[in-house]
This record gives structure tokens, C-alpha cells and sequence, in this order.
């Protein structure tokens, strides 16, 4: 019997359309007029009236569940004190001073003045420049220096080749050989025949000076032409990237000069 209750009161409670202000007006007016029974001893109630009075309970607690759900669908008012987030306008943008979340930004990175730093060069960087003043041709002459492969390290010969395409009617060569440490000579020579020139071999400014002057009326062929200086020089490898030589010649066409330094021994 109480399952076909319950079923009636679902079918009824589903087919049912609540009108919201009659069933508001009618629970009001039912808990005004209500009053508390006075107790009875016993239990002198019969079972059907136990029965009839649960569905009548069930039925009320239906309606009113109804009532509030209808009430349920109207929109929630907004709570005290609920903000909502505004975005500002292109003219209200925070300062460069502010971060975005209203505290203080940190200051911006700078660069440390005192600091330098140096980079490699770039591959367009030309090379340096070599010795100032070096000049191997002028017209009819050419030169070329180089220390002797054959070299030891207590003795050393640099040797001048020089070439001419015209007769020279004037010569005078100079190497100079820098004091590096026990340098002296043991001598020169030349291609061409010894009486045609004056030589010498003397310190000068730091360096020892062998030159060969070619003497008056004396005349050097249009050829290729050797001029070398030897020395002893302190025990080692020497350096020779300070050595020079110098050439002053006259041909039919004027004076010529050339001048330059020596490769190491290959």
C-alpha cells in the first residue's frame, strides 16, 4: 500500500505545474494557522491513520521541495563586497615605475661603465704592414734576402741576390747585421771579382756593417749578382727579422735604390 502511495504522489508531483506565488501563499498561511497538538498518552493510533498521516508528510515535504526549486531558477543576487576585474584603457597603461601586479618593478639592468671589452678582429681586418720604407725593385734592379739554410747555431750568412737588367756604372751595397749577442764576422764575399770593389765590415749603431762599394771606372754587366756577409753569433737559434740591406746603383737611365730585410734560413 505504501509503494502505490509513493507512486501516485511521483505521478502526480511530475504531471503537476507549480504556480510559485499561490504555493508560497499557501505554506505561509498554513504555518500561521498551525498550532501544536496537545500530547496524548499512548499510542492509541490506528494503522492506517499512521499511514495517512506519513503520506500527508511526504506530500508536503514534495510541495515544498517544488517550490523551492522554482525559486532555484531565478538568478542569485551578487554577494556583498564581489569585484570584478576592469581593464584599462590604452591611457591608463602602468608606468615604466609599476609592475603589473601594483608593487614597485625592479630597476632596470644597466651597464657596468668601468668594464671594457675587446673582441677578435674581423676577417676584413687587413693585415699589418711590413717594415716601413722596404722597397726589393727600381727600375733595371731587384733584391732579395735570405739568411743561409745551411746556418748553424754558433755561425750564420746572409745573402743578398740582387739582379740587374742594365749595366751599372755606380755601386754600393750595405748589410747590416744586428748585434744580437757575440756577433762578429768571419768574412764575404761577392760574384764578382774581388778587385773591382772596396769592402769593409765594422760596428755601427748596434749592428755590424758589411759593405761593398764598386770602385771608379769599374763597371757591374747587366747579370745576377751575390753579395754575402758571415758570422759567428751566440750559441742558439738567431733572430733575424732585424737585419737590413741597402743597394745604391747608377744605370745609363739615372740612380736606383732598393732596400729590405732578411727571411729566416727554411
Amino acid at each position: 500500500m505504501n509503494e502505490e502511495i509513493g507512486r501516485r504522489l511521483r505521478e502526480a508531483a511530475e504531471a503537476h505545474q507549480p504556480d510559485r506565488d499561490r504555493m508560497l501563499a499557501r505554506v505561509h498561511r498554513g504555518m500561521a494557522g498551525t498550532t501544536a497538538p496537545p500530547p496524548r498518552p499512548g499510542i492509541a493510533r490506528s494503522w492506517p491513520k499512521v499511514v495517512l498521516a506519513g503520506s500527508a508528510a511526504a506530500g508536503i515535504l514534495v510541495v515544498a521541495g517544488l517550490a523551492v526549486a522554482g525559486s532555484a531558477q531565478t538568478a542569485p543576487a551578487r554577494p556583498d563586497g564581489e569585484t570584478t576585474l576592469s581593464v584599462p584603457s590604452p591611457t591608463e597603461a602602468p608606468s615604466a615605475t609599476q609592475s603589473l601586479t601594483g608593487g614597485p618593478a625592479s630597476p632596470p639592468a644597466t651597464a657596468n661603465p668601468n668594464r671594457t671589452t675587446t673582441g677578435r678582429p674581423s676577417s676584413s681586418t687587413p693585415p699589418p704592414a711590413g717594415p716601413a720604407g722596404n722597397r726589393v725593385s727600381d727600375g733595371p734592379l731587384s733584391a732579395q734576402g735570405a739568411v743561409d739554410p745551411h746556418s748553424t747555431v754558433y755561425w750564420a750568412q746572409s745573402a743578398l741576390t740582387l739582379d740587374t737588367t742594365r749595366p751599372l756604372t755606380a755601386l754600393v751595397v750595405e748589410v747590416r747585421v744586428t748585434q744580437t749577442g757575440g756577433v762578429r764576422s768571419t768574412g764575404q764575399w761577392q760574384t764578382g771579382p774581388a778587385d773591382d770593389f772596396t769592402v769593409t765590415a765594422q760596428e755601427s749603431g748596434g749592428a755590424l756593417v758589411y759593405r761593398w762599394e764598386l770602385k771608379p771606372g769599374r763597371t757591374i754587366p747587366a747579370a745576377h749578382q751575390i753579395f754575402a756577409a758571415q758570422y759567428n753569433h751566440a750559441a742558439g737559434s738567431r733572430r733575424a727579422d732585424a737585419d737590413t740591406y741597402r743597394v745604391q746603383a747608377t744605370a745609363a737611365d739615372g740612380a736606383h735604390t732598393v732596400q729590405g730585410g732578411f727571411t729566416p734560413a727554411g
